[in-house]
């Protein structure tokens, strides 16, 4: 087993919801740190635990933004962090995982089951490190985590209760695990 991190330049945790039931609003989080306890030879055997800061929310429209970050929905001031931490991971097919785990927002934890696909592995032990890259999707409905703002609009929910998340990000072994691994 070994320390890894996300490599923050190489790393998107995004997501999206249906406005009016008909155009996508994307965004993403600009601030997330993930550690993972990993072997590259057995990963059913490793252990996740991301942190995203609420206030690092971006979906390219400040009012928008301002507006996810109040009390109607994330309530930033309150809960200034989302954290994922896993439970187990199960092998689905080649390079393929389900990861499952405790999803916390607005105080709110519920298990999340996401769908994982490694992309590939790189070791340049003098420049890059050695990295692992994965992918992640699943799905939530906000309602489960106390985002129960329902502004209705000729009929129509503005955000829909179903929300996306779409992760991709590089993992890199840290060097004094990698060093004490081989000690």
């Amino acid at each position: 087993m070994g320390n890894w991190q996300l490599d923050p330049y190489h790393t998107q945790v995004e997501f999206s919801a249906k406005h009016l039931g008909m155009m996508t609003v994307r965004g993403y989080f600009d601030e997330v740190s993930t550690t993972a306890d990993i072997d590259p030879d057995h990963p059913e055997t490793a252990k996740v635990e991301a942190t995203l800061s609420t206030a690092s929310i971006r979906t390219n429209n400040g009012i928008r933004d301002n507006d996810i970050r109040s009390s109607n929905f994330l309530e930033v001031d309150k809960f200034p962090v989302i954290t994922f931490k896993s439970t187990g991971i199960e092998p689905s097919g080649p390079d393929r995982y389900t990861l499952t785990g405790d999803l916390t927002i607005k105080g709110n934890t519920h298990p999340v089951t996401l769908q994982v696909v490694k992309y590939g592995e790189f070791n340049d032990p003098g420049m890059m490190g050695h990295r692992i890259a994965y992918g992640a999707t699943s799905q939530i409905n906000r309602k489960d985590f106390g985002l129960s703002l329902n502004m209705i609009l000729d009929g129509r929910l503005v955000v829909s209760e179903e929300i996306q998340i779409m992760i991709e990000g590089e993992l890199v072994e840290q060097q004094e695990a990698a060093e004490t691994a081989t000690s």
